[in-house]
């Protein structure tokens, strides 16, 4: 750690360091920080651990880089992310390091969130229940995070019926403005759609986001699938047609399910 911490240094230093690295700041580099995390998140999903070994490292780095920028203006040092870290950690399991106990893991996750609850109004943090639910999240993240807020304080669809009512709800008055031609109000319903999506998978206690990923592989698995059949015809997608690449695809459907 001390080695990765020194790399660091000499790479921001002024003179001698890499020209590139010491013009980053925290809005320059914050993009590549959200990237290695989806690159930790895509090499778990390959069960990849040999390359989760290598894109854990390329995460850490930009802890470290924003560490060092922020050691630069005075404000924190890494050793101050490591502390700060170890002591939520604690402070947020009083009933493994403390003497609180839970009656199963349902009472520690409410323990869980009373505990930051706490800690984001000590922060000055308490003016809206949704104030910290970072814009910054993949949209169908955020979505599913501020359902979970307002859900804390019952403002909730009783059960999966009341969420699905709502989404046919929703696709209806999308069905309407795209009848209508308003696209601009077509835009918003189909927001209006996914942020029900987003309440439907929070009410199933399904992960959005890991959802549509394992539905991206699967549309690229079966339209891989069609250009490698459409090859062994000699002809290429653009040379097809819908009626060939639907027959295609409901071939690699059945397929899959031998």
């Amino acid at each position: 750690m001390d080695r990765l911490l020194a790399i660091m240094a000499r790479l921001r230093d002024a003179e001698s360091g890499c020209p590139w690295d010491v013009e980053q700041t925290f809005a320059t580099i914050a993009p590549y920080t959200v990237e290695e995390a989806y690159e930790v998140a895509d090499a778990i999903e390959r069960d990849d651990l040999q390359d989760l070994k290598e894109e854990l490292g390329d995460l850490l780095l930009q802890v470290v880089f924003h560490s060092r920028l922020a050691e630069e203006q005075g404000v924190f040092a890494f050793e101050d992310v490591a502390r700060a870290i170890n002591d939520k950690m604690i402070r947020r399991h009083p009933h493994v390091f403390g003497d609180e106990t839970y009656a199963g893991l349902a009472a520690q996750k409410a323990g869980w969130e009373t505990l930051k609850a706490q800690e984001r109004h000590g922060k000055g943090r308490a003016e809206s229940l949704l104030d910290d639910v970072p814009v910054g999240l993949p949209a169908l993240t955020r979505a599913v995070k501020l359902s979970k807020r307002a859900a804390r304080v019952g403002f909730v669809w009783p059960s999966v019926k009341e969420v699905m009512e709502k989404l046919h709800e929703e696709v209806e008055e999308l069905e309407q403005e795209l009848a209508a031609g308003d696209v601009e109000k077509a835009r918003e319903e189909m927001g209006d759609v996914l942020f029900v999506v987003a309440n439907l998978a929070r009410t199933l206690d399904v992960d959005p986001e890991d959802s549509l990923r394992f539905a991206n592989a699967k549309f690229a698995r079966r339209f891989r699938y069609i250009e490698a059949r459409l090859a062994e015809r000699g002809k290429r997608p653009e040379e097809s047609d819908l009626a060939e690449m639907d027959a295609l695809w409901d071939e690699a459907k059945a397929a899959e399910k031998t």
